[in-house]
């Protein structure tokens, strides 16, 4: 009989080993500390209604007093694996997973973060696509993030759902 403390990362719920088993194809990139980090990322995502921030996260799973919080948004500041080489591998699953046999059709999104600050290098000034119109033009200063997604039908569902593959900041020339 195994404990069931075992999967626990900190204090908090720990992770479900059906997630575990979902993700296990990206283990190979990760550290054995940014491997447990991620898991507790990822379940919070799933749990997370609304904005799904580090901090909402970590609330979701109960590690909101959780000692050494800031490692687990270094998990996505100071990464040593290449976010594009996992994108390639989780466009394979869902692919593989959700689209086998139909079309492949990726949409695509940018948004604009209004961010500013000394340290925000990659800032710019864009088109704001909310609040202009055609015989208006309005400008946004902020981070220009473009994101793929697979369009995937999801039968239960009955619906098509935008599954997010791969986003990446676009700053401007």
């Amino acid at each position: 009989m195994t404990d069931h403390n075992e999967n626990c990362v900190g204090s908090g719920d720990p992770v479900p080993h059906i997630l575990r088993q979902w993700l296990s194809s990206f283990r190979p990139w990760f550290t054995a500390p940014s491997w447990e980090h991620l898991l507790v990322l990822v379940m919070g995502a799933i749990l997370s209604p609304g904005k799904r921030t580090v901090t909402s996260c970590l609330r979701i799973t109960g590690r909101a007093e959780a000692g050494k919080f800031s490692l687990y948004h270094q998990l996505l500041n100071r990464a040593r694996w290449n976010p594009r080489t996992l994108a390639s591998r989780l466009l394979s699953v869902v692919v593989a997973s959700l689209v086998p046999d139909g079309p492949i059709v990726i949409g695509m999104d940018d948004t604009i973060e209004r961010r500013w600050g000394p340290k925000i290098a990659a800032r710019g000034i864009y088109r704001d696509p909310v609040r202009s119109s055609h015989g208006h033009f309005v400008k946004a200063s902020g981070l220009r993030w473009l994101s793929f997604m697979v369009l995937a039908p999801v039968p239960w569902a009955k619906c098509i759902k935008a599954l997010p593959v791969l986003t990446l900041l676009c700053p401007s020339a």
